[in-house]
């Protein structure tokens, strides 16, 4: 195997590996976007889509060659088993066709992987997003279930303290009422006792004169 094949090969399996890990239910997208959101990982998102698209068009030329060559070897191949040439020749041919058929599967399958990969990266980013926005979502719900709560007590609580606030006016209204028929008692009272006084006092200053006299 060449070494742009060793490479690809290489490449399909760091794939597969990446994907693997990605799909592990343990690790949760938050924590995923946690480990995105490392310093390292953002400096390399400045060029990752440069880099994205490179690795695209490098495993797309690949694969272009890689049918390329099949086609050939297989034109060949056929062409070869007509004419009846001897074994060894014969045996290179499948050899070679063998090789470019490896080398198709594994250009088309980094090519398919790579955009599987982008993919769900994006998607756990999104996923992670979305989970922080329910998670801050469902804090308000609870705050302001917890606010309405609050109200509706406030709100039961309020005509007990309307009724007592009722009675304690109406004691009070009734205790001044009681106050001022007291008041009104004690005002008819001096003033029977102020008349009486004054006719006393009227009747002496009548009788003085005449005791002079």
């Amino acid at each position: 195997m060449t070494f742009q094949w060793t490479a690809v090969a290489a490449f399909l399996y760091g794939e597969i590996g990446v994907i693997l890990v990605l799909c592990l239910p343990f690790i949760s997208p938050l924590r995923w976007q946690k480990i995105f959101m490392i310093p390292l990982w953002s400096k390399m998102a400045v060029f990752w889509n440069k880099m994205f698209l490179t690795i695209i068009v490098l495993l797309i030329v690949l694969f272009l060659d890689a049918v390329r060559e099949v086609r050939k070897y297989s034109a060949v191949h056929v062409n070869e088993r007509a004419a009846n040439v001897n074994t060894n020749a014969f045996d290179h041919i499948q050899m070679k066709l063998f090789r470019s058929q490896r080398n198709l599967y594994l250009s088309g399958f980094s090519l398919f992987l790579w955009l599987v990969l982008r993919r769900t990266v994006t998607l756990l980013t999104q996923l992670a997003k979305g989970m922080a926005s329910h998670a801050a979502l469902e804090t308000q719900v609870n705050d302001a279930t917890e606010a309405a709560k609050k109200y509706m007590a406030e709100n039961e609580r309020l005509p007990g303290l309307a009724n007592n606030e009722v009675i304690a006016v109406k004691k009070q209204s009734e205790g001044l009422k009681r106050e001022y028929d007291n008041l009104m008692k004690e005002y008819e009272r001096l003033q029977v006792g102020g008349s009486g006084l004054l006719y006393e006092h009227d009747v002496l200053k009548l009788y003085q004169p005449h005791s002079a006299s």
